[in-house]
């Protein structure tokens, strides 16, 4: 079944290169969607794909990137859009 994963992550998870981490995870599990920081610390994670797959990928996310220090989860489950044809970091 296809899904939409929303996640945000706090923590020390900025600086300690999480997005890289988060990208190279995403796409080695052939999910496609977004990573960028979050003015106020955190990490922002929109991700689609099979829900088992991305179910995958949220458990990494609550442990994080070697350097990371993951405090916090919130995540959310929303309609499969297919809006995306990668997995990036976005920049801004």
């Amino acid at each position: 079944m296809q899904a939409r994963l929303h996640a945000k992550v706090f923590g020390e998870v900025q600086g300690v290169f999480f997005r890289a981490h988060t990208e190279e995870k995403a796409n080695s599990l052939g999910v496609t969607g977004w990573v960028r920081n979050l003015s106020g610390g955190g990490v922002e994670v929109v991700a689609e794909g099979e829900r088992k797959v991305l179910e995958e990928l949220l458990a990494w996310l609550r442990k994080g990137s070697p350097s990371a220090h993951v405090e916090k989860v919130e995540s959310s489950w929303e309609k499969f859009a297919n809006e995306f044809s990668g997995f990036t970091i976005e920049y801004g």
